[in-house]
């Protein structure tokens, strides 16, 4: 079983309640749920947010979209995705994603997810050293196995928090595997972190979701060249 968790919360420093903004009329995170439910190689989805007061509203949008959602210590996410996995398990698989890439792409999370898997790997993600894919379309694979062993080990605030840290900085421990793609596209900005990165995913939601709800990359790529005004909005590379 594949199991995919989804890390979101309310009190981003740098863009307080994005995770529920609207997007199309509905709560950011909902749209990224419709983009991820679309990927055929996941079984399950959750949702894992905090016990904080704050994160109460989030868990209740999740829930009425039918997702479970886990909720743990808020600056403990690793500890976050063990009580996830241990609640919403056994799987063979894990998937990490987090709740600022509104424009996930599904067929990309199931490319992510076969390339690890017919690998044998422990540890595995479309953000390698070389990064070739935009910024915001981040998919991590790893065995439960790895994940428990990862956290069993875990002792610094950037391995708690950070979730898969020690997976991806030592290779001599866990076999990785990565996805690349042809397009030179790692500077290319498609993540929620500030402002003018939710006003450009907005513009786009506005332009395609109504006629195309399941909209891909490669109409967003279009879209976005047809627009000289949002090609670098924010001063970012968005295309």
């Amino acid at each position: 079983m594949i199991l995919a968790i989804l890390q979101a919360r309310m009190s981003s420093s740098r863009l307080p309640g994005k995770v529920l903004m609207p997007l199309a009329g509905a709560p950011m995170i909902v749209r990224q749920i419709e983009r991820v439910s679309r990927a055929h190689r996941i079984d399950r989805l959750v949702v894992a947010t905090s016990v904080d007061p704050s994160d109460d509203p989030l868990a209740e949008a999740v829930r009425r979209e039918g997702v479970p959602v886990f909720r743990g210590d808020l600056a403990d996410v690793q500890a976050r995705f063990i009580g996830a996995l241990d609640q919403f398990g056994p799987a063979d698989h894990v998937v990490r994603l987090t709740g600022d890439c509104p424009l996930a792409d599904p067929q990309v999370i199931d490319a992510t997810i076969d390339r690890v898997v017919a690998a044998g790997a422990d540890y595995g993600s479309n953000t390698p050293p070389h990064r070739t894919y935009p910024k915001g379309l981040d998919v991590e694979v790893m065995t439960a196995a790895a994940l428990r062993a990862a956290a069993a080990r875990a002792t610094t605030p950037e391995e708690h928090e950070h979730v898969t840290w020690i997976l991806h900085q030592r290779p001599d421990l866990w076999r990785q595997a990565f996805l690349s793609q042809g397009p030179e596209e790692g500077d290319v900005r498609w993540t929620v972190d500030f402002p003018h990165d939710y006003a450009f995913v907005a513009a786009v939601y506005d332009a395609l979701y109504p006629a195309i709800p399941a909209f891909t990359s490669d109409d967003v790529r279009a879209f976005v060249r047809t627009r000289d005004d949002l090609a670098h909005y924010g001063g970012e590379r968005r295309v």
